[in-house]
């Protein structure tokens, strides 16, 4: 799979928006963000977000890695995992990439997420991020968990399908 420009909205009526994720990792370890939600609960993830229509997949990860974490990074592999989480109850439909980045520089610093989401950053032990996605939604959780199990190096790809009108209530199914 190549990176290259986010899909184009679709003509389902679902709204659909793509977002690019990054592995960071240091000395064996694996950077994650903290993430302030809107309800006021919190989440921890892989550095990225939405990245825009008309924008590079990895121009738009490079872009939120440094707005999140301060870090750039200039080189990418991958991606390493799509996901495609359908929820045609709530109506929404979003793909993600996940990249690994190969080559950065500087020193996490939070602070500069413009959209003002990220609220701590840090290496953690691969032994450790179980813990700290355990809060996330299965579809971020499952597939970073995998790849810190398997390392794999090709592309996989992950589809779920989420069935119910919120986010309480929901059942997700993973295809």
């Amino acid at each position: 799979m190549v990176a290259s420009m986010p899909p184009p909205p679709d003509a389902s009526g679902l709204r659909r928006w793509f977002v690019a994720g990054a592995i960071v990792e240091e000395g064996g370890r694996v950077l994650l963000v903290e993430n302030l939600r809107r309800n006021g609960t919190t989440d921890w993830s892989t550095p990225g977000g939405v990245v825009e229509h008309g924008e590079e997949v990895t121009a738009g990860l490079a872009r939120e890695v440094v707005e999140e974490t301060g870090l750039v990074v200039d080189t990418f592999h991958g991606p390493l995992y799509s996901v495609d989480a359908v929820a045609p109850d709530m109506g929404w439909h979003m793909t993600v990439q996940v990249f690994r980045a190969t080559s950065w520089r500087g020193h996490v610093q939070v602070g500069d997420d413009p959209d003002g989401i990220v609220v701590n950053a840090r290496f953690l032990e691969v032994d450790e991020c179980a813990a700290h996605l355990s809060g996330n939604a299965r579809w971020v959780r499952e597939p970073i968990l995998e790849w810190l199990q398997h390392r794999w190096s090709d592309h996989r790809a992950f589809r779920y399908e989420l069935v119910g009108a919120d986010r309480a209530t929901m059942v997700v199914h993973r295809r």
